[in-house]
């Protein structure tokens, strides 16, 4: 856990860097990836559900929901939730939403800090472990932080903090087939590379019947949904390689 923690400070580190240093109407760079959405609406969004993932590890998710949700629609896909979210919110000042941001992350770190990993805590769909949450809001901060530095026309670094998000992605992948109302037919392996070459292994007890191998930024960013597999150097064998690929996934 604390290796998460570590990660997921670096992570908003790296982000908060990128958008301090952007000039005023820098915050209005539309963002590709997120399209209808400026940079400073991505960071709206972080700040809306790390506030949300407080609240579910402080034990008032339902109520921090209704407020936050408070008279939208409730149907429609997870997506189309947080674009509702961040329409009634937009137009509040870059620094606003900075404070916001930045300090829902820190209150966000120090809760799960001192949360048991193991227990369960509500969330968009369903129940998880600390832990998990944990590493999901690590995810999403990196794919959104790929898509300011997208944004800005600079390309994604590598480093090791990608290792959760691979494991994140390969652990939840029943979650992800469970959720197309697809079956796995057997276990599943991810023999990655990562950066400076150094092999990450993910794999079950028994032997697997599916293997995922290549590098690890191609399979974040497939499991992030911002790359498809067929674009990157991903490789996959077994009875469920092709639908591993299409159905990997870091978030609700």
């Amino acid at each position: 856990m604390d290796e998460i923690l570590a990660a997921l400070a670096e992570q908003h580190a790296e982000l908060a860097v990128l958008v301090e240093a952007l000039p005023g109407d820098g915050w209005a760079t539309p963002t590709p990836r997120c399209p209808g959405w400026t940079i400073g609406d991505v960071v709206l969004h972080l700040a809306q559900t790390d506030e949300l993932a407080l609240a579910s590890v402080q034990g008032r998710f339902d109520q921090h929901l209704e407020v936050l949700a408070g008279g939208l629609e409730g149907s429609g896909t997870v997506d189309d939730g947080a674009g509702a979210l961040v329409a009634r919110e937009r137009g509040a000042s870059a620094e606003q939403v900075l404070r916001r941001w930045s300090a829902g992350t820190a209150d966000l770190r120090s809760a799960l800090a001192e949360s048991e990993p193991g227990t369960r805590v509500p969330w968009v769909v369903g129940d998880l472990a600390v832990r998990t949450l944990a590493s999901t809001r690590l995810a999403e901060c990196w794919i959104h932080t790929g898509d300011v530095l997208d944004a800005l026309g600079r390309p994604q670094e590598v480093s090791d903090r990608m290792w959760h998000i691979a494991r994140l992605a390969w652990r939840t992948l029943p979650y992800a087939f469970t959720r197309a109302g697809r079956e796995l037919s057997g276990s599943v392996r991810f023999d990655l590379t990562g950066p400076a070459g150094a092999r990450w292994d993910f794999a079950p007890d028994e032997p697997a019947t599916t293997t995922v191998s290549g590098p690890a930024l191609d399979l974040c960013r497939v499991a992030g949904q911002r790359a498809d597999a067929v674009d990157t150097a991903l490789t996959a064998s077994g009875p469920d390689a092709s639908a591993v690929l299409e159905l990997v996934r870091t978030f609700a």
